[in-house]
């Protein structure tokens, strides 16, 4: 089990990069284009949703390809983030909304096990939680997070393509806006761009 000067060095480490990777894939995704910095390279992000495999809350492996054929939300948080705390009722709601029945919703802790289920037992989280450390941390950067900010969420359509990442805490009517253009994508009324833009121009109206 790795000791307490272990766990405050990934947590400040988490924090110290969190500000760096909201700027850049929020930019990448859901703010308008800005000028870019020439020294410093945006994050790369990429097309197709990468296929993990992490332990659940009961040590089981579970690959993320489970959930192939179904659109997804995949949330990576951890127990000391307290944005991450505080989309979690939210995330309970979206689980059980029958509006988004057709979404997986899994939350990956990037965090220490002891400590996530240590969380897990007192805060219900009515959806699949995934938990790792170095291999959390290795998760994020699959899916173009070089510098790690939690929390973030990625929006996956039914092929298995990553529509959005929205960095920071995710607000039900920011949620509503990214799985109705899923939805509609999904059922081949718009394109992946067109999705895309709208993400992109209705996001950030919501405060």
């Amino acid at each position: 089990m790795m000791g307490r000067p272990r766990h405050w060095i990934l947590v400040l480490a988490l924090a110290l990069a969190a500000g760096i990777a909201a700027y850049y894939a929020s930019r990448a995704f859901i703010e308008p284009e800005k000028p870019a910095l020439p020294a410093i390279p945006a994050a790369v992000i990429p097309e197709r949703r990468p296929d993990i495999t992490l332990a659940d809350r009961d040590g089981k492996p579970r690959a993320l390809s489970e959930w192939d054929g179904k659109p997804q939300i995949i949330n990576f948080w951890a127990t000391w983030c307290a944005p991450c705390r505080r989309e979690i009722p939210m995330l309970n709601a979206l689980a059980r909304d029958g509006a988004y029945s057709e979404f997986a919703l899994i939350g990956i802790a990037v965090d220490f096990r002891e400590e996530v289920l240590r969380y897990l037992a007192a805060t219900p989280i009515d959806y699949t939680v995934l938990i790792g450390e170095q291999d959390g941390l290795d998760a994020a950067r699959a899916f173009g997070m070089e510098s790690l900010g939690l929390p973030f969420t990625a929006f996956i359509d039914k092929g298995g393509r990553i529509v959005t990442i929205h960095v920071g805490e995710l607000h039900r009517p920011q949620a509503d806006v990214i799985l109705s253009a899923v939805q509609d994508l999904d059922a081949g009324e718009i394109d992946l761009k067109t999705a895309q833009d709208r993400i992109r121009a209705d996001v950030p109206k919501i405060g």
